[in-house]
């Protein structure tokens, strides 16, 4: 490829250890396999360091302030209703079972679901690990322990339902706010993927851990719709498969850095409650209602081709 380099913005909001900083540079070093010299990348892996949040970068991305970046798919749901069909609380335990899915049909819906309303273009499905309880304040083992605990959760209309069925109160904090508001005790618990217990250090206020897997947490790599309408043929291929080959690699180590997380945490001395000594079938039943509504406002289709049959079934 000739002439000047395609300028290229990618930003994170996760810092340095994060799983997905890794996957952002594997992105970038791909790119650069795939057309040396193409695009002039500029990186930025910690947007909150500066003082901003991860919505900035949100913004950012739409808006052509960044080109490149991640979400947390349950941040897109209120404008993208299908991305609902991830939110359904415990309703997938097999990681690679949903891989399939997102690399088949269900991922082409809700691709065109998220370019027909928003300014992004998905670019891979990414793997932000199992979602689990922690907290300060006691074992966690049933709902019936859940009363009264503040909760930090994302800003998702699902999410908050699910933790108040739980019997969670619920808040919505920043990315940037997370640690600040569980070292303070502004939060009782969160939920969050193990890996966020170690980045952002909760284990060091967050002693109890209850592997409840409520949520099989989905991050979209994302590309401005513009940006990438506007590269030429060859760079925007070039792009397609640099993003391929991350989401790959992403998702190989997103699942053993889940398997690393916990022996960390049990190394630093966390208690640590596995599922088979959880009431799963108690938190379920909590959140019943929750799956039902949502499985009515969605298409068959795609519940179909992300579950492969209706939840709870």
């Amino acid at each position: 490829m000739s002439g000047e380099p395609v300028r290229l913005r990618i930003g994170g909001y996760q810092g340095p250890n994060s799983v997905l900083t890794a996957g952002l540079k594997d992105f970038a070093a791909e790119l650069e396999q795939a057309a040396p010299g193409a695009f002039g990348v500029e990186e930025t892996h910690d947007v909150t360091a500066g003082g901003t949040s991860a919505r900035a970068l949100f913004d950012g991305l739409e808006s052509g302030a960044f080109d490149i970046g991640y979400m947390a798919s349950g941040y897109l749901t209120a404008r993208v209703p299908q991305l609902a069909v991830i939110d359904l609380p415990l309703s997938r335990s097999d990681r690679h079972a949903a891989y399939a899915a997102l690399d088949g049909e269900a991922g082409r819906m809700l691709r065109a679901a998220v370019e027909a309303d928003t300014g992004y273009r998905v670019l891979g499905f990414w793997d932000n690990g199992f979602r689990h309880l922690t907290n300060g304040r006691r074992p966690i083992r049933a709902p019936r322990d859940c009363a009264g605990l503040v909760v930090r959760t994302l800003d998702n209309r699902i999410y908050r339902e699910t933790m108040a069925a739980m019997g969670f109160k619920p808040v919505v904090t920043d990315v940037k706010e997370l640690r600040e508001a569980v070292a303070s005790g502004q939060v009782d618990a969160q939920e969050n993927p193990l890996t966020n217990a170690v980045v952002f250090e909760l284990w060091r206020h967050h002693r109890h851990v209850s592997l409840t897997g409520h949520f099989f947490g989905v991050v979209l790599l994302l590309a401005n719709a513009r940006w990438l309408s506007e590269l030429p043929e060859g760079p925007a291929a070039a792009v397609r498969r640099a993003a391929a080959a991350a989401t790959a690699e992403q998702r190989r180590l997103a699942e053993a850095q889940d398997v690393e997380a916990l022996d960390f945490l049990r190394a630093k001395g966390v208690s640590i409650l596995p599922p088979e000594e959880l009431d799963r079938d108690g938190f379920r039943t909590a959140c019943r209602g929750i799956v039902e509504s949502e499985l009515a406002g969605l298409d068959p289709a795609l519940v179909a081709a992300y579950l492969g049959e209706p939840a709870g079934g």
